[in-house]
């Protein structure tokens, strides 16, 4: 990540955000003013309006500290080797000039902030109170830089919050791009499998509509019957559109890379699997008779299996749960529950998979729910299943 620049991780000036600064601003004349005002006023009154000419000045000139912050800053500090009043503002200038975190600038407002406040101390102070040069010079080096190194040390702290905060932005943004990527993939999948299963079914559409136009010698019945294959066929590709079927095959050879999708009936080979690879899995199925459409069961199995490959990744060795309920006119729903596990397998994963199923449940018209419910796992599948 590039270093970001200082006009990116200061703040916004807000009203309230100028007000008490000025405020303090005004406390720190006030401090500094104090001790020289009434000398000023019995003994060097031009001084005195030297002073608060300068201090007003140094005032609205803070305002441009952003805009210009090493001119705004040796000015208000040049400003304070006559005025007192000048002290507040230069403050904030010279604070604020820190926080940019630029060496050399930071090493020129320190000369002059401890010069000018040198020359205030001999000029300004009387001298029956005055303090030797070797105190006042020592006094003004640790107070200069303990200003400049809080300054730094603010600076230091708003660039890391706004690198943290770009982090975060940046990974949630990363996020995002996976996610949208995840359904894309999910989505193309199942275009390229919906491929071959449609081309079959208008196949078979295209062959009986084909026959019955070249017969002639076909009775009424029959060409009734021909026409209400044609009609099945053309409800089972109606059908076949929200299915997932076929084979994934290879561009350049054709040849098949996957085996013919699984249906329903796979599901107790896939629980036998798991079973074998370790994993304790306690199946119910308590779906009314009826024979399961390939779009819902392949969707089912979908959910199971991603289910036990989250129960190996994440809770090796534990119990996994999975009750299949429902019937015709009411879908099906598949809960599957497991504790959640400590241990973790050496198999890596992107943490997809859920988001993936997710869209395919959307695509089917089903819904999919995973939470973690105390210290169990639930995952909660619904598609449905037309009367």
């Amino acid at each position: 990540m590039d270093q970001p620049t200082p006009e990116q991780y200061q703040p916004r000036l807000t009203p309230w955000a100028h007000t008490w600064r000025l405020a303090v601003c005004a406390v720190l004349s006030g401090l500094v003013w104090s001790m020289v005002v009434r000398y000023q006023w019995t003994e060097r009154p031009w001084l005195f309006w030297v002073d608060v000419v300068l201090g007003l000045a140094a005032y609205v000139l803070v305002f441009w500290r952003r805009r210009h912050p090493l001119l705004v800053a040796v000015v208000t500090g040049a400003f304070t080797v006559a005025s007192g009043i000048a002290a507040g503002p230069a403050t904030l200038a010279a604070v604020s000039l820190a926080t940019r975190q630029r060496i050399r600038p930071v090493l020129l407002v320190a000369v002059v902030g401890i010069v000018a406040a040198q020359g205030y101390n001999d000029w300004q102070v009387a001298p029956a109170v005055r303090d030797p040069i070797w105190l006042t010079f020592a006094f003004n080096v640790v107070i200069t830089a303990g200003m400049l190194g809080w300054g730094m040390y603010i600076g230091s702290r708003r660039e890391l919050l706004w690198t943290l905060r770009a982090r975060a932005e940046r990974a949630e943004t990363e996020q995002e791009m996976r996610v949208a990527q995840a359904r894309t993939t999910e989505r193309a999948r199942i275009a390229r499998e919906m491929h071959d299963v449609l081309a079959h079914r208008i196949s078979q559409i295209s062959v009986l509509a084909g026959a019955l136009g070249f017969r002639t010698d076909l009775t009424p019945d029959e060409m009734r019957e021909g026409a209400q294959r044609i009609q099945e066929r053309s409800h089972e590709a109606l059908e076949d559109l929200r299915a997932v079927l076929g084979v994934l095959r290879d561009d350049r050879t054709g040849e098949v890379l996957d085996r013919p999708q699984p249906t329903y009936a796979d599901l107790t080979e896939l629980v036998g699997e798991a079973r074998g690879a370790g994993l304790t899995v306690d199946f119910e199925d308590r779906v009314v008779d009826g024979e399961v459409p390939v779009v819902v069961g392949r969707t089912v199995y979908r959910i199971v299996q991603e289910g036990i490959t989250n129960a190996h990744k994440h809770a090796p060795g534990s119990r996994l749960s999975v009750c299949i309920t429902g019937g015709p006119g009411e879908g099906l729903e598949v809960l599957l529950r497991n504790p959640v596990g400590f241990a973790r397998s050496q198999t890596p994963g992107s943490g997809l998979g859920l988001i993936g199923l997710s869209e395919r449940a959307d695509l089917h018209g089903g819904r999919l729910d995973y939470r973690r419910e105390g210290p169990t796992w639930v995952l909660r599948g619904w598609i449905p299943w037309p009367a």
